[in-house]
């Protein structure tokens, strides 16, 4: 495989792309190309002859044909313009999973708490949810309060470390008594973060949203 007939520059053994170095790499006269890997591989535990001509290596001195500037600067354009293509590809392969909705084994949804019990230090003592396990964070959703005037009520999500611990919240939680009123808790859901869908890094260390595939089983529209 001549430097000039490749164009994807493929070692014909590994099939791994070659790098800069190996694309000026001829390890035999007849003019068969491997990258420096394979080369070093036969030559140590394969009885160090071309794969196309038989000839020993150690009897040959490697030729190496320096590559031009012009070149480097062609092989790092068309590696970027590759990346890029993969990365419009996966992002396009993503956009469905903006409307997804998956389950989060570890994240509880409560509602019908009093809304006067509904902040962070009560609700991650031991006498409420910081009795099932380490809470990683806890949102209060106000949004959602309950209609009645009277006796206000909110949504609540907490995260638990494990969803052993969110399991055991929610079996305890879920149809029991407070302050007169029936709270109900399910497993809450979350959606893909936006990075993700863009296939790029996510700038957010805390981010609680989705960054990997969900469970196709947990996984939902807001059609279905």
């Amino acid at each position: 495989m001549s430097s000039s007939e490749s164009e994807d520059w493929e070692c014909p053994l590994c099939m791994e792309e070659m790098d800069i170095d190996d694309r000026g790499f001829f390890p035999c006269e007849c003019g068969y190309q491997i990258c420096r890997f394979c080369h070093n591989r036969i030559s140590q535990d394969y009885g160090g002859r071309c794969p196309a001509c038989r000839r020993l290596y150690s009897e040959q001195t490697p030729k190496l044909k320096p590559i031009s500037a012009a070149q480097v600067a062609k092989i790092k354009n068309e590696k970027k313009a590759k990346e890029r293509e993969k990365r419009e590809i996966e992002g396009n392969n993503r956009r469905h999973l903006a409307n997804v909705r998956v389950v989060q084994k570890n994240l509880v949804y409560v509602i019908g708490l009093p809304i006067s019990l509904a902040t962070e230090e009560n609700l991650r003592s031991s006498e409420y949810f910081g009795q099932f396990g380490r809470i990683n964070k806890i949102v209060i959703n106000r949004r959602q309060a309950g209609s009645n005037s009277h006796h206000p009520t909110v949504g609540v999500y907490v995260t638990y470390a494990t969803k052993e611990e969110a399991t055991k919240a929610i079996n305890t939680v879920d149809g029991s008594m407070l302050d007169g009123r029936v709270l109900r808790a399910t497993f809450g859901t979350t959606k893909y973060c936006s990075y993700y869908l863009r296939n790029i890094p996510c700038q957010n260390p805390g981010c609680m949203y989705l960054h990997e595939p969900g469970e196709e089983a947990d996984s939902f529209t807001k059609e279905d």
